[in-house]
């Protein structure tokens, strides 16, 4: 991957759910450079995690195009680290933060329960990276908030990935360990582009690059621009728009 290349590209993309009226993402067209800190915003239900899922080809649009560097998702899906919005690992369950970050490794090739060397040393390598290292023989289940988004997020990037997703990862975390993490994440971003769903929207402007407001459609804008006055404008804008769509798929039924 060169910097120059994008990471990213939406064309025109739109996707509904099966028995919705209308679509989660409706036409979004945008580009990712590889360069890039994205900050995903938008309200409840607006599509921001629908958008993560179709980067990373667990679903497939109805139209357009998406290319991740150069290639479908699905083809590129191993280039790409995501930790979702929430976690399926059990707070009980009996692992050590390197027994979660080594589940990073498995692939569908896997056989057994057993890692080579090579794993247990890319685990070590991505721990010390996100700089939780010191928590290796620790159980999961005694972590604080903060502590397992910086394992999670060591267990995305152990298979040496080049884009990586968050899906709402300061979601309970105490506003201190937030602005840890997000400093850690612009630190990180000299190495990947990163993209993060979020409704913190002073982190957006304090740490990001760019934001992505996705309500159905989507619109880019600086990361300076995300202030109170500016989200209130997109969304009368959007509910303008909606409104106007509705109003245009009445006329179509009624004709």
């Amino acid at each position: 991957m060169t910097r120059t290349e994008p990471a990213v590209r939406l064309q025109s993309v739109s996707f509904r759910y099966p028995g919705a009226e209308v679509d989660a993402v409706n036409g979004a067209t945008l580009e990712i450079a590889a360069s890039e800190f994205v900050g995903v915003i938008g309200p409840n239900g607006g599509g921001k995690s629908t958008l993560l899922q179709l980067v990373l080809g667990l679903l497939e649009p109805a139209r357009g195009t998406i290319e991740v560097f150069g290639h479908p998702p699905e083809a590129a899906r191993s280039r790409i680290g995501y930790v979702p919005q929430r976690a399926s690992i059990d707070a009980g369950v009996p692992a050590t933060v390197l027994d979660i970050v080594l589940m990073g490794r498995l692939t569908p090739r896997s056989w057994g329960p057993r890692f080579a060397r090579r794993d247990v040393e890319a685990a070590r390598a991505s721990l010390r990276r996100a700089r939780v290292d010191d928590l290796e023989r620790r159980s999961w289940s005694t972590l604080s908030g903060g502590q397992r988004q910086r394992v999670l997020i060591a267990r995305a990037l152990v298979s040496e990935v080049d884009l990586l997703l968050l899906d709402e990862p300061t979601a309970g975390v105490d506003t201190h360990r937030e602005v840890e993490l997000l400093d850690f994440l612009g630190q990180l971003n000299a190495e990947l582009p990163i993209v993060m769903v979020t409704h913190d929207l002073p982190l957006v402007a304090a740490h990001m690059d760019r934001a992505v407001w996705v309500d159905r459609t989507v619109t880019a804008m600086p990361a300076r621009e995300v202030t109170v006055a500016g989200v209130e404008r997109l969304m009368h804008a959007h509910a303008h728009q909606d409104a106007s769509e509705d109003g245009d798929a009445l006329r179509e039924h009624a004709h």
